[in-house]
C-alpha cells in the first residue's frame, strides 16, 4: 500500500503551516552542518589512525638501523649546557 504524492504534499502543506518555512530552513542548515561535521570528524580520525600506524611502521626498530628518543637527547643536550654549581 504505502503513501502516494499527495499524502507527502497534504503532510508538507501541514508541517508549513504549523513551523514556517524560515524555520524549516533553519532546521535543514542545522540538520546538513551537523551531518557535515560527523563526516569531517569520522574521516579526520581514519586518516589520524593512518598516521599513527605510518609512525609506528617508522619507529620499529630494523636490522642495521638506530632508533633513538629525541625527547632524551634533548634532555641529555640541556643537562651539558647547564653550568655546574
Amino acid at each position: 500500500m504505502g503513501i502516494s504524492i499527495w499524502q507527502l504534499l497534504i503532510i508538507l502543506a501541514i508541517v508549513l503551516v504549523l513551523f514556517g518555512a524560515k524555520r524549516l530552513k533553519n532546521v535543514g542548515s542545522d540538520l546538513g552542518g551537523a551531518i557535515k561535521g560527523f563526516k569531517k570528524a569520522v574521516s579526520e580520525d581514519e586518516n589520524k589512525d593512518k598516521d599513527e600506524k605510518v609512525a609506528e611502521q617508522k619507529l620499529e626498530k630494523k636490522d642495521g638501523e638506530n632508533v633513538f628518543d629525541v625527547k632524551a637527547e634533548e634532555k641529555a643536550e640541556e643537562k651539558k649546557d647547564e653550568p655546574k654549581a
